[in-house]
């Protein structure tokens, strides 16, 4: 396989991944649990899932992919409340699967492209890096804040803990 594919494959399942983690999180969360801030500087999840959304809008299927950018970045972080979890979840896995679709059709001419996104000029695999590597910052934030509202371990790694290494055999 060539290295541009597995760059583009590799990222379209780091956000399909962060995606899912980020759904089991809400599923465990009340409305108001999601949409909950300690203080006016802090984003509540529901504010970083929209974040994320228009991230991937912009970044992803607009600037890599040429659709229009109609993102409001500042309507992302004042909603309060703004829609039901079906609603919010359903908005950001049709966001990533959009840009999935983009990643899929990204040669490894274009990678080297230079594009301009929120005035900042880079090629098109920097902005795919970028989307990918704040995909996932923020994904950890929610795991965070999720552990912090339910007191539980979301279980994401614990095919590693020892019990589980210890039943399998070692070659």
């Amino acid at each position: 396989m060539d290295l541009d594919r597995i760059f583009l494959d590799c990222s379209s399942r780091r956000l399909v991944l962060q995606l899912s983690r980020i759904g089991e999180c809400l599923n465990k969360l009340s409305p108001g649990e999601i949409w909950s801030r300690g203080n006016e500087n802090e984003n509540a999840i529901g504010n970083l899932v929209l974040h994320l959304s228009g991230n991937v809008q912009q970044w992803i299927i607009s600037g890599v992919g040429g659709a229009p950018d109609n993102r409001q970045r500042d309507a992302e972080f004042a909603a309060r409340a703004l829609m039901e979890t079906s609603e919010l979840m359903g908005r950001l896995e049709a966001t990533v699967n959009e840009a999935i679709v983009v990643l899929s059709g990204v040669t490894a001419e274009r990678l080297a492209e230079q594009v301009r996104i929120q005035k900042y000029d880079i090629t098109v695999l920097e902005a795919i890096y970028h989307v990918v590597e704040h995909f996932s910052q923020h994904t950890g934030q929610i795991i965070f804040a999720t552990k912090m509202l339910t007191g539980e371990d979301l279980g994401f790694y614990k095919h590693l803990s020892a019990a589980a290494a210890h039943s399998e055999k070692t070659p």
